[in-house]
């Protein structure tokens, strides 16, 4: 199967899980990325009613209203019931690396306001060991050589994104070169870095349910498992 097939497969799993939670009086949360668009395309298609969603990203936004989808501001909502988003990698405890697509911050921050957090992948994305896709590293712009030296001293190997500006306004670093074993506290030292906004471990708020597509089945992870 395709990876566009599994996407599609594994984003109709997470809207099963969420249809019966759906009404005027809900609203959402929804990621950023090839999957979460596949949600978003789900949901739409789905023509059921709902209050509209607040989104982790611009380029979200515009895929929402593309469909009429309401956009909702994340301070007038308070905690949201569900908060469906993608990853890079996921390990078993439902760690997880975010920020391919430079939406980390926003996207840590929705995540953080949901009761449930729902992770929609390929089984690609699941590893043992956190690492071995970069880890993003949203930066102000003024601090990047100062971050970078500190994630050399984090025995990391940090590489500038070119090109890329967040929603933020700021830059991102991927640093290449990490084998995470400890994603809690490496998430708590790179964001104490002076410089740093945020990094893209979700350990401190990992995933609450993580779906993910194989060619023949979805698989089904939680917390607690």
């Amino acid at each position: 199967m395709m990876p566009d097939a599994r996407k599609r497969r594994v984003a109709e799993a997470a809207f099963e899980r969420v249809r019966d939670q759906l009404d005027a009086n809900t609203a959402l949360g929804i990621g950023t990325g090839s999957t979460a668009n596949h949600f978003i395309d789900v949901l739409a298609e789905s023509k059921i009613d709902f209050l509209g969603a607040v989104a982790s990203s611009k380029a979200t936004e515009e895929r929402l209203s593309h469909y009429g989808i309401e956009l909702l501001d994340l301070n007038m909502t308070g905690t949201l019931p569900v908060y469906v988003d993608g990853a890079d990698e996921a390990d078993p405890r439902l760690n997880l690396i975010k920020g391919g697509g430079a939406a980390l911050t926003r996207e840590k921050i929705i995540a953080e306001a949901s009761r449930l957090f729902i992770c929609i992948a390929d089984d690609s994305k699941r590893v043992d060991v956190l690492g071995t896709f970069p880890l993003p590293v949203e930066v102000i712009p003024m601090a990047r050589s100062l971050v970078g030296r500190a994630l050399v001293d984090l025995g990391g190997d940090p590489e500038y994104r070119p090109g890329v500006v967040t929603d933020n306004g700021n830059i991102i670093i991927d640093v290449h070169g990490l084998s995470i074993t400890d994603p809690k506290q490496l998430e708590l030292a790179i964001n104490q870095i002076p410089g740093v906004v945020t990094c893209g471990l979700f350990a401190r708020r990992p995933a609450d349910l993580l779906l993910l597509a194989t060619e023949t089945d979805i698989l089904e992870f939680t917390r607690d498992a």
